[in-house]
């Protein structure tokens, strides 16, 4: 059966400084989404083990932990691909990303509208999570969404094409409990570049229609 790995991070520890310390990067990689990936490939184990068995007095807690390992994966492997040490500003004709910034402005109205609602979502999600800007292919839009630990309050069969993490082992070593400066910071480095590949390969996926 197939199993989850660790990606490899895209720069150094350092890349990202002084937005994120190395030592936020290094834990942040190796130690929590480590543990995500190892979280999600236990349960594919533990599932394995009740299907061969019939025994599913556990289901209803596998597959809650499932669901979130595999979206801590996924979110994180988004993540670190997101940013660049030579990103921040907006996406912009010029630099080759013309037809997302079209889309943020069609979706939103503008792009610092847009700026303006993906920094409160993500800044004021309650407890732990994420602010995602999101493909959703029924409308064929983008929406940002508030998404609770890794996988809830998320519209089904959207596509993340932007995460900023918001959990305290993303910032707190560095920016202590002001979240909202970690998420104003993050702007420095959002990687535009592949923002916009992603948003196209979403395009590219067959859209939803309702039967």
């Amino acid at each position: 059966m197939a199993t989850y790995t660790l990606p490899e991070l895209p720069y150094d520890y350092a890349a990202l400084e002084p937005v994120i310390n190395p030592q936020i990067i290094e834990l942040h990689h190796d130690k929590h989404h480590a543990a995500y990936v190892k979280g999600a490939n236990d349960t594919l184990e533990q599932l394995a083990e009740a299907r061969d068995k019939e025994a599913w007095g556990a289901i209803n807690g596998l597959e809650k932990n499932l669901a979130f390992h595999l979206s801590g994966h996924i979110l994180h492997s988004i993540y670190w691909h997101n940013m660049t040490g030579d990103g921040g500003g907006e996406p912009l004709e010029k630099d080759g990303v013309g037809e997302l910034a079209d889309a943020i402005a069609e979706s939103f109205g503008s792009f610092a509208k847009f700026k303006s609602q993906m920094t409160k979502a993500s800044a004021t999600t309650q407890g732990s999570g994420w602010g995602v800007l999101a493909y959703e292919p029924v409308s064929g839009r983008l929406i940002v969404e508030q998404v609770y630990d890794h996988q809830g309050n998320v519209g089904q069969g959207t596509v993340p094409i932007l995460v900023f993490d918001a959990w305290e082992h993303a910032f707190y070593l560095q920016y202590k409990n002001q979240k909202v400066d970690f998420i104003d910071a993050m702007w420095q480095v959002v990687n535009w570049q592949d923002v916009a590949k992603r948003y196209e390969q979403a395009k590219e996926r067959t859209p939803l229609i309702a039967p």
